[in-house]
């Protein structure tokens, strides 16, 4: 295992290091890296570690979000207001109807397979957006209008949400009944995980206030924290609904609040691990990917993509309806929608591994997702914050 540690940073941060001086995302030469050396590839990575891939990548994503959450002002979030809450389900809604009415046509498969599809490949990735809406933040563009704390806040609502439908739709896949109480589990989770989040806040606040901790005694601190908030979801949501990502969120909003000075300490922290973390999220997302599938329906997929990712534009432009955002910043918003990677990689094949007759077609797409928007949604954000948003001295 421990060579297989080696190849992963070691390939990935070499072929990232090339990409970032063609000027291009280094998460694409990460993506190529994973493709390369793992089981699809060279196959040189050990069978044991990639047992774990999954586990890995949620690390990375708890450390991720822990950093957007210790990055946002309440007085922000109260701010912008009713965007932010349309911005978690509508964009994603759209993608999903625009799915079901096309992807029939493209892959003769049934409205209700095209809704599975649409479920699985709905979702941003956080693992691009996040460090990019950050830089924003830490720079000052786009701040003066709080867009980056608009796109960080919906995209985390809208993970949950597509999650939810996912599993709700693989439950009609297994024959139970679709209801109300099935879907009433969204906003449920939304407010269980923003309380419990809040709560853990509070807690580790004045944890930090009475207790004289080193900056990395805080950040182990706060990660168990996120990891026993990640635990707890698996653990009661049977009984009840409970979004354990969310609550990581909320604890690092009240940090922020309560004690800036050490949310900026941890961030600081965070930041740094994020370079190793980013790492092992892109080159085991490149390592899961499976060039035969990928080959067998690519050019289909890439249509589906281009006509879904469009319809999704519309819909984030509705929730941008009488905000005072101009026509450059709502475009950059539009572009937020566009990077796929983390919650394809946890769920798109979930379908096959049931033995879904739609399972290859949806595991392709989640696959050719990820390869053609992550790097292209980065390299488009790279591009434009500066020529779309204002810069705030």
């Amino acid at each position: 295992m421990l060579t297989s540690l080696a190849l992963i940073f070691l390939c990935g941060l070499l072929l990232g290091s090339i990409l970032k001086k063609m000027k291009l995302p280094g998460l694409i030469g990460m993506l190529i890296s994973g493709i390369i050396i793992g089981p699809n590839g060279l196959n040189l990575l050990d069978g044991s570690l990639l047992s774990l891939s999954a586990d890995l990548r949620q690390i990375a994503l708890v450390i991720i979000l822990t950093r957007a959450g210790l990055s946002l002002d309440l007085e922000d979030l109260k701010k912008i207001g009713r965007p932010a809450v349309f911005m978690s389900f509508i964009p994603a809604c759209f993608e999903m109807l625009g799915t079901i009415l096309i992807a029939p046509k493209l892959f003769n498969i049934s409205l209700f397979e095209a809704a599975l599809l649409g479920a699985v490949i709905a979702s941003a990735s956080p693992a691009v957006i996040v460090p990019r809406m950050l830089k924003l933040m830490e720079t000052g563009y786009g701040t003066d209008k709080r867009i980056p704390q608009l796109i960080l806040a919906g995209d985390s609502v809208d993970d949950i949400f597509n999650i939810v439908v996912f599993t709700s739709l693989l439950g009609l896949a297994n024959g139970e009944r679709l209801s109300l109480t099935r879907f009433s589990v969204v906003p449920l989770s939304v407010l269980s995980g923003i309380a419990v989040g809040i709560i853990s806040g509070l807690l580790l606040s004045f944890l930090f206030k009475k207790i004289n901790t080193k900056a990395l005694s805080r950040v182990i601190i706060i990660l168990s924290t996120a990891f026993l908030s990640v635990t707890l979801e698996d653990k009661i949501k049977t009984i009840v609904p409970f979004s354990g990502l969310l609550a990581i969120m909320t604890a690092g909003v009240v940090i922020f609040k309560k004690s800036p000075d050490a949310a900026k300490d941890i961030s600081a922290k965070l930041s740094i691990l994020w370079v190793g973390a980013e790492i092992f999220l892109f080159v085991l997302v490149g390592a899961s990917v499976s060039i035969k599938y990928a080959a067998s329906s690519g050019l289909r997929t890439i249509l589906l993509l281009a006509a879904v990712l469009l319809i999704r534009a519309v819909g984030i432009l509705l929730c941008l309806i009488k905000t005072p955002l101009n026509r450059k910043e709502k475009l950059f918003c539009t572009l937020t929608g566009i990077p796929k990677a983390t919650v394809q990689a946890a769920i798109g094949g979930i379908p096959l591994a049931m033995g879904l007759t739609c399972g290859e077609t949806v595991l392709s797409a989640a696959v050719i997702a990820i390869l053609v928007t992550a790097p292209l949604g980065a390299f488009l954000l790279d591009i434009s914050y500066r020529k779309l948003l204002d810069k705030n001295e």
